[in-house]
């Protein structure tokens, strides 16, 4: 189902698209790819929206900072300083989280209004980054699929081209409260993830470049437990980079016996628990798991390559599904 959803202060018309299937609901809004809601049942069948998010299109729009539940490009995370060097040739990004460029500068792929059609189970979004957006070079011709598959779970596919040597890193970035949203701090979700390392970082959360082992520390998730506060990490995923997605982390609500299981073809996940939310939300209230490459990998040829040349395809998936216990 397609709807409108509100207009942008130029009046470009944002819509609004539901997707159901085997009892999940999902609403994907064509400003940002944004999943606004994610709807799915607790252990005694009580349906609640289970992302943070927004009613109107003025709260995206009035609190971009979050990245609730957006598509993120043209490189999700950070890159060092703003700049990076590929063949030989410095490129200067738009640095808005200083001293570095996050989620692909001040107007990422959050902020545009992408072009949407139906496909089977689901909706295919395409948009094309021009050359020297905010600093990246290359045309980059981007489409990002949200499907509902027959047992629920949310799959979104992203494929990319380009014209000119570029970087690319896509993820999505919802917070997850499996309470149901807004209803209080998440710290007490159990979390377990595939990661024997970590990418540890500088104080402007730049990696320094070391791989360090998890074990017995509290960035130790192989066994589930509370997730408590203070993360914005990146979890160097066992699996490294597949051509399947595969099983990377489940995250458990006592209270409610909701699931989500993320399952990704990515090598790095980023654990942010979210302390820096503000009104109408509250520290904490959700946890984001954004699957990715790791942040600064354009400055790091020792981390798994983020370069996209003309004639590759950029391809990349993240399966959210769903259940109780």
């Amino acid at each position: 189902m397609n709807e409108l959803f509100g207009t942008l202060s130029d009046g470009t018309p944002v819509h609004r698209w539901t997707l159901e299937r085997a009892g999940v609901r999902v609403r994907v809004l064509s400003y940002g790819g944004i999943v606004q809601s994610v709807e799915v049942p607790d252990r005694d069948g009580r349906v609640a929206d289970v992302v943070l998010g927004f009613t109107g299109l003025e709260g995206y729009v009035d609190h971009p900072g979050p990245y609730f539940g957006a598509l993120v490009g043209r490189y999700a995370n950070r890159i060092a300083g703003g700049r990076f060097t590929l063949d030989g040739r410095q490129y200067t990004l738009a640095r808005n989280n200083w001293p570095n460029s996050l989620h692909g500068g001040e107007r990422g792929f959050d902020k545009f209004v992408w072009d949407v059609a139906p496909v089977e189970h689901g909706v295919r979004l395409r948009r094309v980054s021009p050359h020297g957006e905010e600093g990246f070079p290359g045309r980059l011709e981007v489409a990002a699929t949200y499907t509902l598959d027959g047992s629920g779970a949310l799959r979104i596919g992203y494929e990319a081209v380009t014209d000119a040597p570029t970087v690319v890193n896509l993820t999505n970035h919802s917070y997850f409260h499996l309470g149901g949203a807004g209803s209080g701090h998440a710290g007490g979700h159990e979390l377990r993830l595939a990661a024997s390392r970590i990418t540890p970082v500088d104080d402007v959360l730049i990696p320094t470049g070391e791989l360090q082992d998890v074990a017995g520390g509290r960035f130790d998730f192989r066994q589930a437990r509370k997730t408590g506060s203070g993360y914005d990490h990146n979890f160097v995923l066992d699996k490294g980079v597949t051509e399947a997605p595969e099983e990377a982390a489940e995250l458990y609500d006592p209270a409610s016996g909701r699931v989500l299981t993320v399952a990704t073809t990515e090598p790095g996940l980023q654990l942010y628990t979210a302390e820096h939310l503000d009104p109408p939300f509250a520290p904490g209230d959700g946890i984001a798991l954004e699957t990715q490459h790791f942040p600064d990998s354009p400055n790091r040829p020792e981390f798994p390559g983020t370069v996209l040349r003309p004639g590759e395809v950029f391809r990349s998936e993240t399966v959210y599904a769903f259940s109780v216990r």
